[in-house]
């Protein structure tokens, strides 16, 4: 679905920040009256890049019940602050469990579990210290979490256009008549109104442009050690400048559109409110684009950029259901190859491209990013992410 590649969330990293706070509030949620104590661990690439993605913060966060659509960015610090105070968190009933940040949540640099890299242990302690819960999850890319053992259901909802290759798309759409994004929306239909449908994706488009004027307006510094500095609102400002003094450079719409996905990057590294699209480290490179369609683009309205969204997830489905969208698995190719490939799908249907079209935008874009790996410095969603 459109709603599961586009997530609105916090950054600075969605496999490491939003899927473990998803999974700790699922393990908060099902905590069994005897419940005492809680201690969480985490291991693999989560261990290594852990502190620097904040994956400490956002176990903590959902274990004390937040949820990452929701949560304001600014109350973060309070709730971690009380946290380390009070050492415990509220059940759904109420109830105080011990859970202390320092003690109870474990780093495991060498124990790799078989899944995936991006794993998660929960254990519950009653009075006498016994386990009377224990669940491992793993954060697969883009916010999504699986736990161990769980199957995956199968969709309650047929869908009307069902595709698992890009081959497989092209025939639903030719022989339907529809355009991709058509294709998708009807399939997105099978499982929710239209009118449900139209308010979520207005809704993903609000949340990308709001990021990128927010990146745009902020200076300073980058949480972190490597201190590195904002960019995005000078790089704006000048910009300005130089179209009232009439010295625009050549490749001045290129130039708006990198700095839009270096504000929402820098959002984004900054544990602000994102989208992700179809990840975090990549979460840039959607909205630049789809702002670049909605700011210069002659004659687009919201329906064009629905169908922008509707297109680019149809692209990210295919890519996630059969390589990855995840870095710490496929490297950065997962990430933002993955996400140029949808932002090219999108603006090509923008552009009235037919359906073979799109497609061949969405090759192109991918092949550029081939082979890029996954190794930020100092752990952090920042060098060379942002850029």
């Amino acid at each position: 679905s459109v709603f599961d590649l586009f997530k609105i969330g916090i950054g600075p990293s969605s496999s490491h920040t939003v899927g473990p706070m998803v999974a700790a509030r699922r393990f908060r949620d099902a905590l069994p009256g005897e419940a005492r104590r809680i201690t969480a661990e985490v291991f693999g690439s989560l261990a290594w890049t852990g502190k620097g993605h904040a994956s400490d913060r956002a176990i903590c966060l959902g274990l004390m019940g937040a949820v990452p659509a929701t949560l304001d960015p600014d109350d973060v610090p309070a709730l971690v602050a009380r946290l380390a105070i009070e050492k415990a968190i509220s059940t759904n009933a109420g109830r105080r469990v011990a859970f202390d940040p320092d003690a109870d949540l474990i780093f495991d640099f060498e124990t790799l579990l078989p899944l995936h890299s991006n794993a998660m242990r929960f254990r519950a302690f009653d009075a006498d210290g016994a386990v009377v819960s224990e669940k491992v999850f793993y954060s697969i890319g883009g916010g999504f979490v699986v736990e161990e053992g769980e199957r995956l259901a199968a969709d309650e909802h047929p869908v009307p256009y069902p595709f698992d290759s890009a081959v497989e798309l092209l025939t639903a759409c030719a022989r339907s008549g529809l355009a991709m994004a058509e294709v998708q929306m009807a399939n997105e239909c099978a499982s929710r109104s239209r009118a449900d449908v139209e308010a979520g994706l207005d809704a993903i488009a609000e949340a990308m442009f709001a990021c990128i004027d927010r990146g745009l307006s902020v200076s300073g510094s980058l949480p972190g050690r490597l201190r590195v500095k904002r960019r995005a609102k000078a790089i704006r400002e000048k910009l300005e400048a130089d179209h009232l003094r009439n010295q625009r450079p050549p490749h001045e719409i290129m130039d708006w559109v990198s700095v839009f996905a270096i504000a929402v990057n820098e959002e984004n590294a900054a544990g602000g409110r994102v989208v992700t699209a179809p990840t975090n480290g990549a979460a840039g490179i959607v909205p630049a684009v789809l702002r670049y369609a909605r700011d210069f683009c002659p004659g687009v309205t919201r329906e064009h950029l629905r169908a922008f969204l509707l297109t680019a997830a149809a692209v990210g489905a295919l890519i996630k259901r059969n390589a990855s969208i995840s870095g710490a698995e496929v490297g950065c190719q997962g990430e933002v190859g993955s996400a140029a490939s949808m932002a090219a799908a999108g603006l090509a249907a923008v552009l009235g491209a037919t359906p073979e079209q799109i497609e061949n935008a969405a090759e192109i874009a991918m092949e550029h990013h081939l082979g890029m790996t996954c190794d930020p410095i100092g752990g952090l969603v920042q060098i060379p992410c942002i850029e």
